[in-house]
Parts: structure tokens; C-alpha cells; sequence
């Protein structure tokens, strides 16, 4: 029987919560260690996680454990280094969304990996919500014959920074925190992009950064793909808020609504309606429950890669295209023009 794979967490914020939760699910690893610069903060996840060692500083944890990986959950500024040291450590490396802050650093944290002959992976788990899986697969079964649009809508009043204070202090929020998994999301379901067009708004007077951001992508398969995030709406949909989507081929259409319901509509043959429920886990927050389920999908094809069965969706040099466009869809919506992708 082989060993359970050692690793560390680093990071002890709300996410990290929930994603050493999702990994207590696959006994073929083991939490040896964590670390955040914040002790109080390491100790209680500790002691909750029955997780053996506490460090505040990654060096020391990098110069005494002897691990097979290592999942970097911290803030986005610590990601770049973390990834560079576990790299230089000879560990392969699982990192938070979004990889960094801007596109050389990502570049650079891919091509580090590359160079130390270690795997690296962009925690990115939106792609493995079980109604988005539903959708792909319909699409790939050709159920809407060849698809030509596509509308994601990601639009909320959730009170985001209620569990998440650091969100109102990004000077880019929106895109880089949310609108990265649905720009991920449109590549999942059709490819890569060819041109993106973007425009922003803030709304909320008390953060940084951005809270509306609106997204034109035409997709190299000739999809128009329209992706519109908001944090700033107010609906009429009270629970945590939801991927919506609307996608259509020249032979139907799928729809997404609210709480898992898809709709398959084909030509000739009526639609016909059922709901992709996710797997429940008692450890997951209700409010966050669909996304929470999706952590353990995500780190189970994480896991098959590091296990040698299959390579993962969401390696660094994938994720690196997300990422092209969060800064692109920046680069659009200061210039007002259509940019095109490398």
C-alpha cells in the first residue's frame, strides 16, 4: 500500500478553513504541517484539524519538513514567493486563485516549476461546481448541436466583505477575485479566447476596487461569450449567489438558473428540466455549500495528477491563460478598446 502523501498548508484565513476540510476527505494524504504569520491564527486551525506542527514563517517550515507538496491558501502578495520557495524545496505546489498580480509574476512562478521539475496548480474550483460539469457535458454530447453564445451572469448583493474584510481593500477586486473563476469557466466550457472587451464600475463607495465588471469574449471557436460579475446587485435571491448561464447552439440551448436547475431546449424535441445537485458535506458552510462541494472535486483531479493517474485541468501553465485575461479585461476597460489575447 503506498504511503499517504505529506504536505503543508500555508494560509490560515476563512478559505483555508473549509479547503483542509475538503482534503480530510482522500486518506492518501496527510496534513503534516501550517503556517501563517498570524500564530493565533495557525493554533486554532490546529488544534480544529488535529494538524502536528505550527510554523509562522515558511523558512523554517521549508528547511525542516520533508514533504511531497504543498497548498499555498495565504493572500495573494505571499503567493509568488511561497511558490518560488517550495519550488526551490523540491515540492510540488497546489496555489490559491488568483495566481498573482500580474501576468510576468505568474509567468514567472510557472516557469520557476517548470525549471525546478516540480508540478504546479492553480487551486481554480468554480470549472468543478457539479451544474457546470452538467452543462459541459451536454455540450460535448453535442445536445445543442454547434454552440454560437453563451451569457454568465455572476450577480449578487452577498455580503461578501462581511467574512472577507481584505476583498474591500483590493485596489482590483472583482475581476481578479470573482471574475477569474468565470473567465476560467468560459474556457472550460469552449476553448480558448481570441479577443476580450471590457467595462467596470464601483458601486459600493466603502471599497478599492471594482464591483461590476462586464466581459465580451469571442472565443476562438467563433462563441460570443458575454460574462457579466456584480457584487453590487440587489436580487431577489437571498442564498449565497450562484453561476447562471445561458448557452446556445444552432440546435438548442441549456439554461442554469438558481439552485442547480438546468434546462435542456432542442430543436424539434421540446426542453425538458432537472437539477444537478451537489454533494453535501457537513462540514461546508450552507451558504457556501455549492462551492465548498466543489473543493473536493477540484482537489480530487489535483490529487489523480500527483498521484500519476492522470494530468489535472488546472495546472500553473492552463491557469496562466485564465489569468491573461483578468489583466487583459483590466488592460480593456482602462483603454476602452478590444484587445487581443497573446
Amino acid at each position: 500500500m503506498n504511503k499517504p502523501l505529506k504536505f503543508a498548508v500555508f494560509g490560515a484565513g476563512f478559505w483555508a478553513n473549509y479547503q483542509i476540510s475538503a482534503w480530510k476527505e482522500f486518506d492518501q494524504v496527510s496534513l503534516v504541517a501550517i503556517c501563517d504569520p498570524d500564530e493565533d491564527k495557525a493554533n486554532h486551525l490546529a488544534r480544529k484539524h488535529n494538524i502536528p506542527k505550527v510554523y509562522t514563517n515558511a523558512e523554517d517550515l521549508f528547511r525542516t519538513e520533508s514533504l511531497d507538496f504543498v497548498d499555498i491558501i495565504s493572500s495573494i502578495p505571499s503567493h509568488a514567493p511561497l511558490v518560488h520557495l517550495a519550488a526551490k524545496a523540491g515540492f510540488h505546489v497546489i496555489c490559491q486563485k488568483p495566481m498573482a498580480e500580474d501576468f510576468n509574476t505568474c509567468k514567472g512562478m510557472v516557469d520557476t516549476c517548470k525549471e525546478a521539475g516540480v508540478k504546479f496548480f492553480i487551486h481554480e474550483n468554480f470549472r468543478f461546481q457539479t451544474p457546470i460539469r452538467a452543462c459541459k457535458t451536454l455540450i460535448d454530447e453535442g445536445k445543442i448541436g454547434t454552440p454560437f453564445k453563451a451569457r454568465l451572469t455572476f450577480c449578487s448583493g452577498f455580503p461578501v466583505f462581511d467574512n472577507q474584510p481584505a476583498l474591500a481593500e483590493l485596489e482590483r477586486f472583482i475581476i481578479s477575485d470573482l471574475g477569474v473563476h468565470v473567465l476560467d469557466m468560459a474556457r472550460y466550457l469552449f476553448g480558448d479566447v481570441a479577443h476580450i472587451y471590457c467595462q467596470t464600475q464601483k458601486i459600493n463607495p466603502k471599497i478599492k476596487g471594482e464591483d461590476v465588471a462586464n466581459t465580451l469574449l469571442t472565443m476562438k471557436c467563433g462563441v460570443n461569450c458575454f460574462v457579466e460579475v456584480s457584487y453590487a446587485s440587489q436580487l431577489e435571491q437571498e442564498t449565497f449567489p450562484q453561476t447562471l448561464m445561458l448557452l446556445e447552439g444552432d440546435q438548442g440551448s441549456i439554461r442554469l438558473d438558481y439552485n442547480h436547475k438546468i434546462t435542456l431546449t432542442q430543436k424539434g424535441n421540446g426542453s425538458e428540466s432537472w437539477v444537478a445537485r451537489p454533494s453535501e458535506y457537513p462540514w461546508a458552510d450552507p451558504d457556501y455549500a455549492l462551492v465548498h462541494s466543489s473543493l473536493v472535486t477540484c482537489i480530487e483531479n489535483i490529487l489523480n495528477d500527483l498521484s500519476g493517474k492522470r494530468q489535472a485541468e488546472t495546472t500553473g501553465e492552463d491557469n496562466l491563460k485564465t489569468m491573461e485575461l483578468v489583466f487583459l479585461s483590466y488592460e480593456s476597460a482602462a483603454s476602452n478598446t478590444v484587445l487581443k489575447t497573446r
